[in-house]
């Protein structure tokens, strides 16, 4: 995991982002609505970061610590708009599920949170199986709720140290900070 620092990285996860949701419309799936997401990546403005394996982008996505998201309790590790390679045959997301959970333990965040969009084109067996699979994971269905994807069901995450991870993936990304509050309306 490390984070994207060149124009092309960034626009190689706009690109990702990009044959995920083609491949998420072809399934008949969900795709985030609302903003540009390739152009989140684009922008050098947001932190984004992305597991690579032997040079090749697998995932991409905008870690930000937030003091806390409109739906949740505490400070947490926030997973915006995660995407993965398509048709790959490893289960990214669950490289990604324990990566964020030490990651955020390592910074003494002690929970992640995340969204997966809902919205249905044709009908809710595959989000069922994908909220599943994530539950499986050890991820908590918190609800559902209107989010920065649309209409999504929120996940939880506890943060939990595995010491042995940095042998599987290697994390170059710097320590996320809480955003300051404002203390001239306080």
């Amino acid at each position: 995991m490390r984070t994207l620092d060149t124009a092309a990285e960034r626009e190689e996860a706009a690109a990702l982002v990009q044959d995920r949701h083609t491949c998420l419309i072809e399934r008949g799936l969900a795709v985030p609505s609302g903003d540009d997401v390739p152009a989140q990546f684009r922008t050098a403005r947001a932190l984004s970061a992305g597991l690579f394996e032997d040079g090749r982008m697998l995932a991409c996505l905008l870690p930000e610590a937030t003091p806390d998201p409109e739906w949740g309790q505490g400070p947490c590790l926030f997973l915006r708009s995660l995407h993965t390679v398509p048709r790959h045959p490893e289960d990214i997301t669950r490289l990604i599920t324990l990566w964020a959970s030490d990651f955020a333990a390592r910074h003494d965040l002690p929970h992640v949170r995340a969204e997966a969009p809902t919205r249905q084109l044709r009908d809710a067996a595959p989000i069922a199986r994908l909220l599943n699979r994530l539950i499986d994971m050890g991820w908590d269905l918190y609800g559902p709720g209107s989010g920065k994807a649309g209409e999504v069901a929120r996940l939880y995450l506890n943060a939990e140290h595995r010491p042995g991870l940095g042998a599987l993936i290697d994390c170059r990304i710097p320590a996320p900070q809480l955003p300051q509050r404002d203390r001239s309306t306080s």
